[in-house]
């Protein structure tokens, strides 16, 4: 369905499993789907097969149902998640018009990207929210870039093996100044992706805050994490 929209897909058409390392059950195991969206296997899995067949489960329901043409974003949908988002930050509502503001911005990326599903805005708002994560968006904001343009360069920016390892020199540089910073947000990300995991959510932002501080481990001599 993907490549028939003409989406870009650097790996094809791949479905890549991942089975965590382990050497008794409970067994997990993670998919991820053409275009980056990950899930995991969400049951008590006893063997290494049934922990693959609970990743692929919980992958097809998610697509089905957000790639579904009514889950696709619309002026209705807009109003609505702009009018969530105010109500959860307390906002004032003129906010929601400013685009220098993150109401503003997050109303901005929802009308750039009306007509997608509900998946495919999922896939891009990952990078964004790791953007943020990582600071980058602070450091964009510091050389005056505007929201705008932040979003017109990172919207056509796959997350690929080049962001990775600079966000990893980033939390290298920040172990640097302040040990032990990354392992206190290795062991945050563990714990909100084994909780997004189990209830069956949509996993690759935690799942790239992970990967990005293991990254960044590997690099540091000694590792944070050596007792």
């Amino acid at each position: 369905m993907k490549a028939q929209r003409g989406a870009e897909l650097k790996n094809g058409a791949l479905v890549i499993y991942e089975s965590v390392p382990s050497s008794s059950p409970p067994y997990v195991c993670y998919v991820t789907l053409p275009g980056g969206s990950c899930f995991g296997s969400f049951q008590n899995c006893p063997t290494k097969a049934e922990a693959r067949r609970s990743a692929a489960k919980i992958a097809l329901m998610n697509s089905v149902f957000n790639e579904h043409p009514s889950r696709r974003i619309s002026d209705e949908f807009i109003e609505k998640a702009v009018a969530d988002a105010r109500a959860q930050f307390k906002g004032d509502p003129d906010e929601a018009d400013n685009p220098s503001t993150g109401i503003g911005a997050f109303r901005f990326m929802l009308e750039t990207n009306k007509g997608r599903t509900m998946l495919e805005f999922q896939e891009l708002m990952t990078v964004f929210q790791l953007l943020h994560w990582n600071g980058s968006l602070k450091a964009m904001r510091e050389r005056q870039c505007s929201r705008q343009e932040v979003v017109a360069h990172y919207s056509h920016r796959a997350l690929d093996d080049d962001m990775r390892s600079q966000m990893a020199l980033d939390w290298i540089a920040r172990e640097q100044e302040n040990p032990g910073v990354i392992s206190r947000e290795l062991g945050q990300s563990e714990r909100e992706l084994e909780a997004a995991r189990l209830a069956g959510r949509e996993l690759r932002f935690p799942k790239e805050k992970k990967d990005i501080l293991m990254l960044a481990c590997s690099q540091l001599s000694p590792s944070p994490l050596d007792p």
